[in-house]
Parts: structure tokens; C-alpha cells; sequence
């Protein structure tokens, strides 16, 4: 079985956490959960955006197609 790559880097979601967070330490458990959430919202919502624009008989994904493929606020 072949690892998924993840291109949200945990470097940057420290220091996200960290910023955010105004914390000094943030632990390796806490940062692999949330790149691994991340992760699959994007792929996610890629794939939707892909299918709008394959649907409208276009190759490139425009930022219409990611908002109407976001996951709707309650």
C-alpha cells in the first residue's frame, strides 16, 4: 500500500499553531491530526472542484468552482 503524501507540511502547521495559538510547544500528535484533517477536506473539496469544471468541459479549476465546493456553514 503506497503512503498518501501530504502537501500541508507540518513545519507549517506548527508555526501556525504556534502563532494562533500563542503557545511555545505544540505537540507531534496534535500537528500530524490536524495535517491529516486538512489534508483530506483539500482532497476533498479538489475532487468537487474538479467534477464542476470537468461538467463545464474545462481543464483548469477556477475559485468558483473551489467556493461552490466548499462544505456549507450551518
Amino acid at each position: 500500500m503506497a503512503k498518501e503524501k501530504k502537501v500541508i507540511t507540518k513545519t507549517a502547521l506548527r508555526r501556525l499553531m504556534k502563532n494562533e495559538g500563542n503557545v511555545r510547544i505544540v505537540a507531534l500528535e496534535a500537528v500530524l491530526s490536524l495535517q491529516e484533517y486538512l489534508n483530506d477536506q483539500a482532497t476533498e473539496i479538489t475532487r468537487k472542484a474538479l467534477a464542476l469544471a470537468k461538467h463545464s468541459k474545462r481543464k483548469t479549476i477556477n475559485k468558483a468552482d473551489i467556493k461552490l465546493s466548499l462544505p456549507a456553514k450551518l
